[in-house]
């Protein structure tokens, strides 16, 4: 199923008296695997309607859960967002190990295995462009959803990459000056034409289109901090 465009009032959680939603469980679930099916159904409905048309029942009863253990997990449907974004966020961290174990003296070879995994995970991968839409068309309605999306999507991968870019300069392989802005740069690189293809459900590059994306962005990136000329040229190898 397609994303549609989104206009209906979100509808909130229950906060009457005799029926306020419980506040959302902190640490780690007591059931793994019913968090899991949960956060499967949710993604599969947000992409496909959009945060203010997808239904609380429906992923309720995809997930074979009741509505209030939703709601005893996440605390609202903006939270259930929120923690969706959150867990592809963690799939692009995790596929690094940690970018805190990446070499800060070899930025060419960190460089391309995170590059790898946000255009994989999150530039051209249709459950992330799902997210994408379903936030685009809530801003504004939901600045609280759309404030989570940043908070546990961009923001902490952006984050992420500047505290490496931060190491690396440290160590002598790079010579940043702004991390953060340095990070962003970075991983703009992958949301252009291909990325914005993806979005509006047309033909995305294939992997060899991706693989060339990846090296040049590298080798920019790498031009343009690389400490040394030699540094500079490994990234172009």
């Amino acid at each position: 199923m397609i994303y549609t465009g989104l206009s209906s009032t979100v509808k909130k959680m229950p906060k009457t008296a005799n029926d306020a939603a419980p506040k959302p469980q902190r640490g780690r679930p007591r059931d793994p695997e019913r968090y899991r099916r949960i956060l499967e159904a949710a993604r599969s409905h947000f992409y496909a309607h959009g945060l203010e048309r997808a239904s609380v029942d429906a992923i309720a009863a995809d997930a074979d859960v009741s509505k209030m253990t939703i709601y005893s997990h996440f605390g609202s449907k903006e939270g259930l967002f929120e923690a969706v974004v959150r867990d592809r966020a963690d799939r692009v961290m995790g596929g690094l190990a940690g970018v805190e174990a990446l070499d800060p003296k070899q930025p060419r070879k960190a460089l391309l295995a995170i590059g790898e995994q946000f255009l994989t995970l999150v530039a051209r991968e249709e459950d992330a462009l799902g997210a994408l839409r379903s936030v685009y068309g809530a801003a504004g309605a939901q600045r609280e959803a759309c404030r989570g999306f940043y908070r546990q999507g961009p923001d902490r991968l952006i984050g992420e990459l500047a505290a490496y870019l931060r190491r690396a300069n440290g160590a002598g392989a790079l010579q940043v000056r702004h991390p953060r802005q340095a990070a962003d740069l970075f991983l703009s690189m992958f949301l252009g034409d291909g990325h914005i293809r993806g979005l509006l459900l047309l033909d995305t590059p294939d992997a060899r289109e991706n693989r060339a994306l990846l090296r040049e962005a590298v080798r920019v990136f790498m031009s343009a901090y690389a400490k040394s000329p030699q540094t500079a040229r490994a990234g172009a190898a």
